[in-house]
């Protein structure tokens, strides 16, 4: 059974930072890509990053480039993301998500993600 467990989400000033972490069980991590999206209210869920299996590529949505960076440890069976320079636009529920393909790239299509985690908040005020 594939469990994502999200957490290091909070409220912040706007300009802030935050470090989100996923911990994810149940599969071999280290072959697939994983993701973090977020989900606004009354919006639909959107892509903020990714990255491949190997960790070597990694894809930013607009929004976020030069702000935030994911990474993961393939050894703790995690992924990061670090939140810098957040803007009240930045408000929303975070997702972490496992890929679906084995080897998969740093995919900003939900439909490349399989599992996903249960959302952690983040709130910037302004």
């Amino acid at each position: 059974q594939v469990q994502l467990v999200e957490s290091g989400g909070g409220l912040v000033q706007a300009g802030g930072s935050l470090r989100l972490s996923c911990a994810a069980s149940g599969r071999t991590f280290g072959n697939y890509a994983m993701g973090w999206f977020r989900q606004a209210p009354g919006k639909e869920r959107e892509f903020v990053a990714a990255i491949a299996w190997s960790g070597g590529s990694t894809n930013y949505a607009d929004s976020v480039k030069g702000r935030f960076t994911i990474s993961r440890d393939n050894a703790k069976n995690t992924v990061s993301l670090q939140m810098n320079s957040l803007k009240p636009e930045d408000t929303a529920t975070y997702y972490c998500a496992l890929g679906r393909y084995l080897y998969g790239l740093a995919s900003s299509n939900t439909g490349a993600y399989e599992y996903w985690g249960q959302g952690t908040q983040v709130t910037v005020s302004s």
